[in-house]
């Protein structure tokens, strides 16, 4: 059990990198056709598209990490956004640094 939770919180880490945060992913699109239709703002580095384990679709959500803040600018300069019909829903993340944990026993 520490194990799954050590990996959630990895993932939730991880998702912390991204620059965009994007929700309401039609099923039919890929993490591919994410890529190549974020990549005409800048440079993707990277797309991630979970999946759940038991239908085997992926959860319509995503994040997106790109090269340069200007490829981010890019991206929100640009509304909407539509993919196969369906109007994708962008966050930017925000990055905050995590302040030290205090002593709960004080």
């Amino acid at each position: 059990m520490a194990a799954a939770s050590a990996v959630r919180e990895a993932g939730r880490r991880s998702r912390r990198l991204f620059d965009i945060f994007v929700a309401e992913v039609p099923w039919t699109v890929s993490s591919k056709e994410l890529k190549e239709y974020f990549s005409q703002f800048g440079s993707v580095q990277r797309c991630q598209l979970p999946f759940d384990k038991d239908t085997g679709f992926h959860r319509r959500y995503c994040w997106i990490k790109f090269s340069t803040p200007q490829d981010v600018q890019n991206v929100f300069q640009k509304d909407p956004h539509i993919l196969e019909g369906a109007k994708l829903a962008l966050k930017q993340q925000t990055y905050r640094r995590r302040s030290p944990r205090k002593n709960q026993s004080q």
